[in-house]
């Protein structure tokens, strides 16, 4: 403060003497700082009134103004905490896009990382996609082999059952003549009908069913034989087979001289003889995938009796094998 004189003293007694003396009013700015964010900073400054002592002259206003200028910014900077960074008044706009600029290395750390994120993904990616087909195919043909080899599996037992039921002979006659070269032989001509049943034992699956041709043979020389026509047994069924076994006029060859025959040409005696074929069955478990195949051989002792032509002979379990 500067120093008073005697004179400004005396000057300013007399014009104001029944009056107090005017207080001259100053305002000091003391800045506050708000942060919500934790990085933006705004400073603001808060009017403080400060009242001049009494008698303060007019030419001290500058040097309470600089010295409230000085406090405030002492106030200031000692309100700010450690570590962080003293804003002027004139720098704010920028402070603030300094702030806003202290981030590019970051950001471009953060692209960075994310483009090697990315890359490991399609790296780590890169291969399944490749190999998905391929995986998929490989594991669907698994699957399906496995799925396969159980229904095979599971459908070898279920064997088809066969029976032999009976024959019927409508036709036994042996006569004299001769083969197609004129050779002089005994001729036979047999009339017969074989019936046996089928069973399809299968629970999930039909079958076709074929068969060679049943021979009836006498002596190993086949004298008749018979061709079963294919059929399709649905699962869990059966049905009753009839197949006609014939022949006409077979040559012997001395074959038939044990046989005692009548002058019409008809066996006297029983004449022992075997029924011989095999049933084949070809299940569709999964279309032609998975088709199992069923074979049987049956082979039967038959004894022709002339008394009992036209009626049904029995054939039991005694008298056919079933391999």
């Amino acid at each position: 403060m500067h120093a008073k004189t005697d004179s400004e003293v005396t000057s300013l007694a007399p014009s104001s003497p029944t009056r107090s003396p005017r207080r001259q009013v100053y305002y000091v700015q003391s800045p506050s700082r708000d942060s919500h964010d934790g990085e933006k900073t705004t400073t603001s400054f808060h009017s403080t009134p400060v009242l001049s002592p009494v008698g303060s002259p007019p030419h001290s206003h500058s040097s309470v103004g600089r010295h409230s200028r000085e406090s405030s910014t002492s106030r200031f900077s000692g309100s700010l905490k450690p570590g962080s960074r003293k804003i002027s008044p004139n720098d704010g706009s920028r402070g603030g896009g300094q702030r806003k600029g202290q981030k590019p290395w970051k950001d471009q750390c953060d692209v960075i990382e994310e483009e090697g994120l990315l890359e490991d993904e399609e790296r780590v990616k890169g291969l399944p996609r490749r190999c998905y087909v391929l995986a998929f195919v490989l594991g669907f043909f698994i699957l399906f082999t496995i799925f396969s080899l159980i229904l095979l599996g599971a459908s070898k037992p279920m064997k088809p059952e066969i029976t032999i039921k009976s024959i019927t002979f409508e036709q036994f006659k042996i006569q004299a003549g001769s083969d197609s070269s004129g050779v002089a032989t005994d001729m036979i001509s047999v009339n017969s009908t074989v019936k046996f049943t089928y069973r399809n034992t299968g629970t999930f699956f039909g079958v076709h069913v074929t068969s060679t041709p049943l021979d009836l043979l006498y002596s190993q020389l086949t004298i008749a034989s018979g061709t079963m026509r294919e059929f399709y047994q649905s699962r869990k069924s059966q049905r009753l087979v009839n197949v006609t076994v014939m022949s006409d006029q077979i040559p012997m060859y001395g074959s038939g001289a044990g046989m005692s025959t009548s002058a019409t040409g008809t066996s006297t005696l029983p004449v022992p003889l075997s029924l011989s074929f095999q049933v084949r069955s070809k299940a569709n478990v999964l279309g032609k995938l998975v088709q199992p195949k069923f074979y049987k051989r049956i082979d039967c002792s038959v004894t022709y009796d002339p008394k009992k032509l036209n009626v049904a002979m029995s054939l039991g379990k005694n008298n056919c094998t079933y391999n």
